[in-house]
């Protein structure tokens, strides 16, 4: 089967991103589950993210959950646009259906896995849509 062209702004199946070094980008701000919108701040639209954390020996705070309810999620895009670090992004796979309930609750291992799978076309489509962001 052959794929058509996609924009480098579509809107796919998420992902958590990790730096080169191999550390995970989330600084666990929680801005995904809590987005400006217009004047005030809205939770995700769907309620769809549920995001836990601790801080490090270093002082930093990183996740220790960060789940995806991809049953509610409405693929908005409001938790990439409102990512300081471009660590949750929506990425290029549209065939991910499944045949349980179960398989559609993304748990951290999960995206992070996304993330790894596709990082070389992910950071490609930030790159070229950096103008406009």
């Amino acid at each position: 089967m052959v794929r058509g062209p996609l924009s480098p702004r579509f809107r796919g199946e998420h992902a958590l991103r990790r730096y080169p070094t191999g550390e995970e980008r989330c600084i666990a701000c929680k801005l995904c589950e809590a987005v400006r919108v217009e004047n005030s701040f809205v939770i995700c639209p769907a309620q769809a993210i549920t995001i836990e954390a601790e801080e490090r020996e270093d002082g930093s705070r990183r996740t220790t959950r960060y789940d995806i309810d991809m049953t509610k999620c409405i693929y908005c895009g409001f938790c990439q646009e409102a990512c300081p670090v471009d660590a949750i992004v929506e990425g290029p796979n549209f065939e991910f259906s499944t045949e349980t309930h179960e398989e559609l609750l993304y748990d951290k291992e999960k995206l992070l896995e996304n993330g790894d799978r596709w990082e070389t076309e992910i950071a490609e489509n930030l790159r070229s849509e950096s103008l406009y962001r």
